[in-house]
């Protein structure tokens, strides 16, 4: 009886250890697991606080490029502002290609070529046109101009017409068919080269009219430019109707002549227009 009560008893103490024991391995394998998650929930926190982190940092950054961006084009543009002094210049240079090119046509005339050096004067033409229209484009968007915009139109306008003056002669000869050229033609052209070459200069200082002598000096000279040009186009008249008798010539060319006259005179009206603005602006 007492052996069993003591076998009862070790195996009580057996289960209590047994149990105990259960209990420590249950509580350390909950701690581990615990453990484990409180670390993965850990881990995971840190994983998305620094994604989060990186994404506001990519952000911010992004935001400062952007910013960057707008202020350098924002820049860009303020540097790249039209200039409308420069584009003057530009369109009587077209107008100088335009003269360049039609005294080359009359000092070496063939008729051969005549069709493809028209389209070579409407290329530059054009070119003018284009670049006239870019400066339209932006003086009825301008906020404040460096003079009235009635007067830069005024300019534009002007200048593009002795182009378009040029490349009518050039028009003409092909149209009536001239075969010969006739010397007051080639005196002709030299004087418009000249009219178109000062006409130029006068635009190079125009920006600086209130100070430059160079703008009225060319001014002066187109006008005596204009002058020898209507003394050439009274002796081709004069000339034609005493030595031809052919009335078609005669009237091809007193028409070829009167486009080359129109050539100076569009040069003297470019300096009319700016003379009236350097006197309006004075």
């Amino acid at each position: 009886m007492k052996d069993e009560k003591n076998k009862k008893k070790v195996m009580d103490a057996k289960d209590v250890k047994d149990a105990k024991d259960a209990k420590i391995a249950k509580d350390a394998k909950d701690a581990k697991d615990a453990k484990i998650a409180k670390d993965a929930k850990d881990a995971k926190d840190a994983k998305i606080a620094k994604d989060a982190k990186d994404a506001k940092d990519a952000k911010d950054s992004d935001d400062s490029k952007d910013s960057k961006n707008k202020k350098s084009k924002k820049k860009d543009k303020k540097s790249k502002k039209y200039n409308y002094f420069e584009a003057t210049v530009s369109f009587t240079d077209y107008s100088c290609q335009a003269a360049e090119l039609l005294h080359s046509i009359l000092s070496n005339f063939d008729t051969a070529t005549l069709e493809s050096q028209m389209l070579q004067m409407h290329e530059i033409e054009h070119s003018a046109d284009l670049a006239k229209h870019q400066m339209m484009s932006n003086l009825v968007k301008e906020f404040i101009t460096p003079i009235e915009r009635e007067d830069i139109a005024a300019i534009a306008q002007e200048i593009d017409t002795v182009t378009d003056t040029i490349e009518d002669v050039v028009m003409r000869l092909y149209m009536y068919n001239i075969q010969t050229i006739r010397p007051e033609a080639l005196e002709f052209s030299e004087t418009i080269v000249s009219c178109c070459n000062a006409l130029k200069i006068a635009m190079e200082d125009f920006h600086n009219y209130k100070k430059s002598k160079n703008v009225i000096e060319n001014i002066i000279r187109i006008n005596n430019l204009e002058e020898i040009g209507d003394k050439i186009y009274t002796r081709a008249i004069r000339n034609l109707h005493t030595t031809c008798t052919d009335p078609i010539e005669i009237m091809t060319w007193s028409k070829t002549f009167d486009y080359l006259e129109k050539c100076c005179d569009a040069c003297e009206d470019v300096s009319d227009v700016v003379e009236s603005i350097i006197m309006k602006n004075s």
